[in-house]
């Protein structure tokens, strides 16, 4: 007698409907939002439901600010950074191509990665070096990661990462630069300790000694030869006016009037040539 075999005891795998991903807690169904949103003309009803979807993927903005935060900035200025980041996706998102999460997770981290790049720096770095730095400090870390491995070298890193060293190099110092040193920190801890303001130089009021020295020059060789002694006498002699008076026979008003002529030629000579020379042409000499 034949016996019918049963086939009810499993079913094949390729009968097994596959598990459907399941969604984030805060991927809210928002799709019929969407197309109402993309219907409407600006105005306040689109405006409404626009704030409508922003408040339901808030939770999502906050959870992927969240991901980076122990870097230097606080959460609740990365979570203003992420909802930012929200309203551009929001905003730009077009419903038929596909859902909207997919779309909003990497808007929503580039512009948290934005600030960190374009804001963060204490010191204003190229975005080049910007990249050449993240390149330097992965290699770095993966050519570590044994326990035991030294401190990989110049040439390991441009090995491992394709850059020539230079660019390595650039990399390395742009890791530094990611926060400063303040100017009160101490450089040395003995009892002559010193700050690191103390190393540095203070302008030297001397430079513009001479250069007001070289700009008067011209101006002095242009004044007559008896103003030009009476200067000399003045202020690289010391003599006072009554005695320059006595020594050229004329009296001390005299020589005070020639003192004050003689330097307002030569000053007013000087700021015409630089003002000359700013504007690109240069004033006709006495």
């Amino acid at each position: 007698m034949l016996i019918e075999m049963s086939t009810s005891h499993s079913a094949a795998p390729e009968d097994q409907a596959a598990p459907a991903r399941r969604p984030h807690d805060d991927a809210p169904d928002t799709a019929a939002l969407f197309r109402r949103l993309i219907a409407l003309e600006d105005g306040p009803e689109r405006d409404e439901i626009r704030d409508e979807l922003v408040t339901a993927w808030l939770p999502m903005a906050h959870r992927i600010a969240g991901r980076f935060r122990d870097r230097g900035e606080s959460i609740e200025d990365l979570r203003q950074v992420a909802a930012l980041g929200l309203v551009k996706a929001i905003d730009r998102f077009d419903p038929e191509r596909g859902a909207f999460e997919s779309y909003a997770v990497p808007t929503i981290t580039g512009e948290v990665k934005r600030h960190f790049r374009d804001r963060m720096w204490a010191l204003r770095v190229p975005r080049r070096v910007q990249e050449l730095r993240n390149k330097v400090r992965v290699a770095r870390r993966e050519l570590t990661q044994n326990p035991g491995s030294p401190e990989p070298t110049i040439a390991a890193v441009a090995a491992h990462t394709g850059l020539t060293e230079e660019e390595v190099s650039t990399g390395m110092e742009a890791l530094d630069s990611f926060s400063t040193l303040s100017l009160d920190a101490e450089m040395s801890s003995g009892a002559d300790g010193y700050s690191l303001a103390d190393t540095l130089g203070a302008a030297d009021a001397s430079f513009d000694v001479v250069v007001d020295r070289e700009s008067a020059k011209e101006g002095l060789r242009r004044l007559p030869e008896r103003e030009r002694a009476i200067l000399y006498m003045r202020f690289f002699e010391d003599m006072t006016q009554s005695r320059i008076a006595d020594r050229l026979g004329i009296s001390q008003m005299h020589v005070s009037r020639l003192i004050s002529r003689s330097c307002a030629r030569v000053r007013d000579e000087v700021l015409a040539e630089r003002t000359g020379r700013r504007g690109g042409t240069r004033p006709t000499d006495f």
